[in-house]
């Protein structure tokens, strides 16, 4: 006899109370044979705590919500090769493989195994306190975020890597991002986007006072110190992914490198992320020079907000008419799922 598969559902509370999405989902997998556990709360652990994670014969997990949610169950499995499906409910989902209307065809995908994994990079950050004998350890899949604790004032920051000083300014905060949070809060601060398969991490300072405030990218196998300097006005605030923060005094040092972990993703389809992000962001891929000459002619074909000459992109067009994200009335805001972005 076969062994009872297991399947945790991550949601948010309001999606759980608001509509039958949630439960309409439960259902289909309980009948796919898994023994299902919900898991609705979106309460960020402490800085530097080891929160419980999924059981260990968990088979998946499959969230319902946003990219805030998803972030959320990174934490249950963190440390673990347990993978997770995102199943967008919020806006954007840029982590997310599928979209609302399509829940009953993943749900079937998973149930046979028809999937791949994507393991995607994290950063681990070691956050030494002064006078500390040992560091506060904590980790991050999009981003880690440190910033002025005094909203009036500037915190002064001294940035090295590799152990050697490259810059210190007065600033708002930085950000060091992973490539998966590439297209979060670093790209809005002035950040390039980095393809999911680059091993690297970038540092994006916010509003620093200095001439040489340029965004940095280093290897994997390089490290981000940030000092907060003695003399610095304000205290440091640090918060990984939007959710485990804590206050940080003048003196302390936070070092950011690539972690040994990874966060697995399962992935339904074999679209490369140059479409998904044409997609999500909905990209002009045609330029107004071409739609000048040939849109209004008739010679063009217009799909999900794109313009593509006649005979050219037709592949490129059926991907984003694929992956079209649902409309406005099939979402649900970003406050009810958490989305921190």
């Amino acid at each position: 006899m076969a062994g009872v598969r297991h399947a945790v559902v991550v949601t948010h509370t309001r999606l759980r109370e608001s509509g039958t999405v949630v439960s309409e989902a439960v259902e289909q997998l309980r009948q796919a044979g898994f023994e299902v556990s919900i898991i609705d709360n979106t309460e960020a652990p402490e800085f530097g705590s080891r929160p419980p994670v999924v059981r260990d014969d968990t088979e998946i997990v499959v969230v319902l919500g946003g990219d805030g949610t998803i972030l959320r169950a990174a934490e249950l499995v963190h440390c673990t090769s347990v993978p997770i499906l995102g199943v967008n409910l919020g806006h954007v989902g840029f982590l997310a493989e599928f979209e609302s209307f399509q829940m009953s065809e993943a749900i079937r995908r998973v149930a046979e195994h028809d999937y791949s994994i994507d393991e995607r990079m994290i950063a681990h950050v070691d956050v030494w306190l002064p006078g500390a004998s040992a560091p506060l350890e904590d980790w991050a899949l999009n981003d880690i975020t440190l910033e002025r604790a005094d909203r009036g004032k500037m915190v002064e920051l001294s940035i090295r890597v590799d152990d050697v000083e490259m810059s210190s300014f007065g600033c708002d905060g930085v950000i060091v991002s992973t490539p998966t949070g590439s297209t979060a809060y670093a790209f809005s601060a002035g950040g390039p986007v980095i393809w999911p398969n680059v091993k690297a991490l970038q540092l994006v300072p916010l509003a620093a006072h200095a001439l040489f405030a340029r965004p940095l990218i280093i290897g994997a196998g390089s490290t981000f110190a940030m000092d907060i300097l003695d003399d610095s006005t304000s205290d440091g605030w640090i918060c990984c992914d939007g959710r485990r923060q804590r206050a940080l005094p003048k003196g302390t040092r936070v070092e950011v490198r690539q972690s040994k972990d990874t966060l697995r993703l399962a992935r339904l389809s074999g679209a490369p992320f140059t479409n998904r992000l044409v997609t999500k962001f909905d990209l002009p891929v045609v330029g107004w020079r071409e739609q000048a000459r040939g849109g209004a002619t008739g010679a063009a074909a217009v799909r999900h907000g794109h313009v593509f000459p006649e005979g050219v992109g037709d592949t490129l067009a059926e991907r984003a008419a694929d992956t079209a994200a649902v409309g406005p009335a099939d979402t649900a805001t970003d406050a009810e799922n958490g989305v921190i972005r």
